[in-house]
């Protein structure tokens, strides 16, 4: 028997914790984009796919579908297993919700093992998406850190919300750090990804008093901030943390590893090279190639970085807000902490779940 759940049912048991979700598409689709916490399962790798998609169009519907049962039935056992080992309930889903995922559910009930066939499949998933992100409301307070490159902000929102505060870590969900070496050791995620991790962090945190997040420009790396999330920047209470400049480049040092990814920084330092004044990007080059990774990044810092950050900081004008001077990471973390007590936000105050659908 095939059991089908609609994606509002689907998201009531995922908030409960109620069941597994398992994306039955191949493993490109799946890298791509898909449900967020969700296993892959694939009815047919990439090659299969692609082999069934050709028949499909050179010969006919009816052919595809017999080279398709062949190949399932050839890995079925192997399929069946590792469905069996997942121990919760289940849903299953493909791309529309059509044949993958109908034949995975039928399969699995033949087994006597129950899943659930997602309605619509992902592609009902990212029509959610992108609804909400558009119309959804999102009354916490905005509390946005602001700071010079190398100020740690993105560190310090990861150990608040170790911490169990309410933060959108907009880095993180993009898989960049938001400057042309950005990139560099990361896995930079695509829009469809992004806005599914984005959507789902800002569901969890809705009813929380005050949401924690980094003064990003509109685009990191390879995705855009949605306009929802620019408005909660501009209207949001300004964070801005300073540090001195030692203290920084030790900092990105750190972060950005740059021994391991020599290469890739220095042709990263090429695409801004020619935004330099002249001295001083030769100076940079001939650091980087040296190896005196310190004395670039300062470099970069002092006549790149700062004066860029100076101008767009103009922006923000006098709104109120605060300034934090620290000397180092432990103390951004302890004056930040304070500064939120000092409004009242506690550690009783720390994010809500959102316990239903958030409105379409």
């Amino acid at each position: 028997m095939l059991y089908e759940i609609t994606l509002e049912e689907l998201r009531a048991l995922i908030n409960k914790q109620e069941l597994a979700v398992v994306d039955v598409r191949s493993p490109s689709e799946y890298e791509l984009a898909t449900i967020p916490g969700s296993l892959n399962i694939p009815l047919f790798n990439d090659a299969e796919r692609a082999e069934i998609g050709t028949i499909y169009k050179q010969i006919s519907v009816q052919a595809a579908k017999e080279r398709g049962l062949e190949i399932v039935s050839a890995k079925l056992p192997a399929f069946i297993k590792e469905f069996a080992e997942i121990g919760s309930k289940k849903v299953v889903f493909c791309w529309r919700g059509g044949m993958r995922s109908k034949t995975t559910a039928t399969l699995l009930s033949l087994m006597g093992i129950q899943a659930f066939r997602l309605v619509g499949g992902y592609r009902e998933y990212r029509r959610w998406v992108v609804d909400t992100l558009s119309s959804m409301a999102f009354p916490p307070q905005a509390y946005v850190l602001h700071g010079n490159t190398g100020t740690g902000k993105t560190a310090l929102l990861r150990r608040l919300k170790a911490d169990g505060l309410p933060v959108l870590d907009l880095e993180e969900m993009a898989g960049h750090r938001g400057s042309v070496f950005g990139s560099i050791g990361l896995k930079s995620r695509n829009q469809k990804t992004f806005d599914a991790c984005l959507l789902e962090e800002m569901i969890r945190i809705r009813h929380s008093p005050y949401v924690l997040f980094e003064a990003e420009s509109k685009r990191i790396g390879k995705v855009t901030l949605p306009e929802l999330l620019l408005r909660k920047k501009e209207e949001g209470i300004p964070i801005r943390i300073e540090m001195p400049l030692q203290a920084r480049v030790e900092l990105l040092c750190r972060e950005y590893r740059p021994p391991e990814y020599k290469e890739q920084y220095y042709q990263a330092f090429r695409h801004i090279k020619s935004r330099i004044h002249t001295p001083v990007a030769a100076e940079i080059e001939a650091a980087l190639l040296a190896d005196r990774f310190a004395d670039a990044v300062e470099l970069l810092l002092t006549h790149y970085y700062d004066p860029r950050y100076a101008h767009s900081s103009e922006s923000y004008g006098d709104r109120p807000g605060v300034r934090l001077s620290v000397r180092n990471e432990e103390e951004a973390l302890q004056a930040v902490r304070s500064y939120l007590q000092e409004q009242g936000l506690d550690d009783s105050q720390r994010q809500g779940t959102e316990e239903s659908v958030a409105d379409r």
